[in-house]
């Protein structure tokens, strides 16, 4: 209890309260002021509970702290009664009421805060039936209630984005980014526009280009369009070979069978579809509701904290023992007539649950059986696809048998070509690289040949020399070129008249194809730089789809391992299933006693013996209870007997020893 008020005591002194108590302050404190500190506790969690308690009754104070106390689940020590006392000394300011209350609520305030925040919105108002009978009211209702789960899914996604680790500063750094691309793409799209107005009728063109885009996004609506009636059709299709396929089956079954055969199998069928529709879909259907009312419940209700699970746990752990204890019970009240209806319970339990393992092995026969056959079906409509007739039978599948055979041993032969052409490609690779460094090692050891002799980068000026001289007599070629072609033009343009007139015919011609080449020097420019624009945009989706692929790449390497870990688990788990089936069968007894059943049942054995020991001990020590505690009791009071006479003889002792004591100095004193 000190402990307790002396925590109290340093919280308080804390922050928000700043009581600056001491031990003696604090225990002083009369109940009114105990009440009024209980209050502005529950205000500093709860806003609405910060009141003055000496403006309103003490019967609403004490209303309003028990209503904010059961949103918290504060839950009082003892029983019924006691929660009368509780209630009480609330009411009164107790002190032993109200340490306890401030020492749980100082404990958790934080938590209390979160759950009371809460609680203003997820504490559903009843409202009676008879008033949701008017339209209004259910409709106002129904939207409360939306308005609620709409407020449990935006408190758990900011929780999530509380613990995600996103910080405001990586959040400020995206949004700085996306508006520097944003700045980059208007300016980008400035730019553009700025060039498509330099060209002549541009308003046509995009006219055009709007066309166009919108021509295709029609084709593409239409080629969906298609592809969906492409895929109805198949499924109509299918749908029809399975009617066939059902026909032909049951065609097959009336001509085959006899018709007490047909009322057997009918009899049977009827007699599984019963059994679904009268033991088992129901019973599924009740756990099944059973397991969404819990769940409904448990979403119903707020969110718990690790101390209300630890109380949760304690009470599962008292419940357990009392059903442990009322097992023992009916075990010590074990009767014989019971022990048969509990061995044939037994054997009408372990029939029913057969009776269940075997109508779900035929129910998953019957799924894989349609599975199966909705397969087949797939598979002969690719066929019929494919090949654009029916499935091949008799010769004519031996016939496609041996032309695959042929096209296989001719895929064989290509792929042994291809096989050898790749290994000489990979040696003609290798001796490029061998080649390849042997040229850069000649090259290096030139390079110091030449720095040693002093003349440090011969070899390359002799190469671009060469090069030179190369280029030179290339462009004197050219030159000797144009010098005949100007002689050939000179003695053309000699031999006509009116040199002027036909320079000026000659030049015009040459000054119209310059312009024209402009123009089109213009245009490809500003194809190339639009298709630049395209091919960037293009790009920036690629790295995004290569980054999607990468982290999907990744995720999925993750799953391989973890399945991969899994199988090795579940290959050493059939491995000893193996074992233990292999010795359990094996004629050895040293063999058959190694098995994991035969261990078990021996410990069963040999732990029912030792419960049949201890109920027949325990049953003893029952018997002799009563026998045993009288003799206790018999044995006390003797004990008490027996000191109660050894005090009365030493009593009698010392009065003795006085007594001669006196007698003594009156016989001295008569001598004197």
């Amino acid at each position: 209890m000190s402990d307790q008020i002396q925590f109290i005591v340093e919280k308080l002194n804390q922050e928000p309260f700043k009581k600056n108590y001491n031990l003696i302050t604090f225990d002083s404190l009369e109940s009114l002021q105990l009440l009024q500190l209980l209050s502005d506790v529950l205000g500093e969690i709860d806003p609405k509970h910060a009141v003055d308690i000496r403006e309103e009754l003490p019967e609403q104070t004490a209303k309003r702290m028990l209503s904010l106390l059961g949103i918290l689940k504060y839950k009082p020590p003892g029983s019924i009664s006691d929660l009368s006392a509780f209630r009480q000394g609330l009411v009164t300011g107790s002190k032993p009421v109200i340490h306890p209350v401030l020492h749980w609520l100082l404990q958790r305030t934080n938590e209390l805060k979160k759950r009371a925040y809460l609680a203003r919105f997820l504490v559903k108002v009843e409202v009676p039936a008879e008033f949701l009978q008017d339209e209004t009211v259910a409709d106002i209702n129904k939207q409360y209630e939306e308005l609620m789960e709409a407020f449990k899914n935006l408190h758990k996604e900011s929780e999530q984005l509380k613990t995600s680790g996103l910080s405001t500063a990586e959040i400020r750094r995206d949004i700085s980014a996306m508006e520097e691309e944003k700045d980059q793409l208007v300016k980008r799209v400035e730019r553009l526009k700025k060039r498509v107005e330099t060209v002549q009728n541009h308003q046509r063109m995009l006219e055009i280009a709007r066309q166009l885009r919108l021509e295709k996004e029609r084709e593409e609506s239409l080629a969906q369009q298609k592809q969906e009636q492409k895929n109805q059709l198949f499924h109509a299709e299918q749908r029809l070979q399975r009617a066939q396929l059902q026909l032909k089956e049951m065609h097959d079954a009336v001509v085959d069978s006899k018709p007490e055969s047909l009322m057997k199998k009918l009899e049977e069928e009827i007699n599984f579809n019963s059994y679904l529709v009268n033991e088992k879909l129901p019973r599924e259907l009740e756990s099944k509701k059973n397991s969404m009312y819990f769940l409904q419940k448990v979403v119903a209700e707020p969110a718990m904290s690790q101390s209300d699970l630890d109380v949760l746990e304690d009470k599962i752990n008292e419940v357990n023992a009392e059903i442990n204890q009322l097992i023992e019970k009916r075990m010590t009240k074990y009767d014989p007539a019971d022990g048969k209806f509990s061995m044939y319970r037994q054997q009408a339990s372990i029939i029913a649950r057969k009776r269940e393992a075997k109508a779900e092995e035929l129910q998953a026969a019957k799924e894989e059986m349609t599975s199966a056959e909705r397969q087949m079906l797939q598979k002969t409509s690719q066929a019929h696809e494919l090949e654009g007739s029916e499935v091949p039978k008799g010769d004519e599948f031996k016939q496609y048998v041996n032309k695959l055979r042929s096209k296989n041993t001719l895929y064989k032969k290509k792929r042994l070509e291809l096989a050898e052409i790749t290994a000489e490609y990979g040696i003609l690779q290798r001796t490029e690289e061998l080649l390849k460094q042997r040229h850069e090692a000649l090259q290096q050891q030139l390079q110091a040949i030449e720095e040693k002799k002093g003349i440090s980068g011969y070899s390359y000026t002799q190469e671009e020399l060469e090069r030179v001289s190369a280029v030179k007599s290339e462009m004197d070629e050219m030159k000797g070129r144009t010098l005949d072609n100007m002689s050939e033009m000179v003695i053309y343009f000699f031999f006509f008249k009116q040199l002027h007139f036909l320079r000026i015919s000659f030049m015009s011609p040459f000054a119209l194809f310059i312009k024209e080449l402009t123009q089109e020097c213009e245009e490809k420019k500003m194809q190339y730089e639009s298709c630049v624009a395209g091919l960037e945009s293009n790009r920036s989706e690629l790295e995004q789809e290569v980054k999607r692929l990468l982290e999907e790449c990744a995720q999925e390497e993750s799953n391989y391992h973890y399945i991969h870990c899994m199988k090795k688990n579940l290959e050493v788990q059939l491995q000893r299933a193996k074992e233990e089936m292999k010795a359990y069968v094996s004629t050895d007894p040293q063999e058959r006693r190694k098995a994991i059943r035969e261990q078990y049942t021996r410990m069963i054995l040999e732990q029912e013996n030792l419960g049949k020991k201890l109920r027949e001990k325990q049953k003893a020590v029952r018997e002799s209870h009563g026998p045993n505690m009288k003799q206790i009791k018999m044995w006390q009071d003797f004990e008490q007997l027996m000191e109660c006479k050894r005090e009365c003889f030493l009593k009698q002792q010392n009065q003795t020893a006085i007594g001669q004591v006196i007698q003594e100095g009156g016989k001295d004193r008569l001598v004197l």
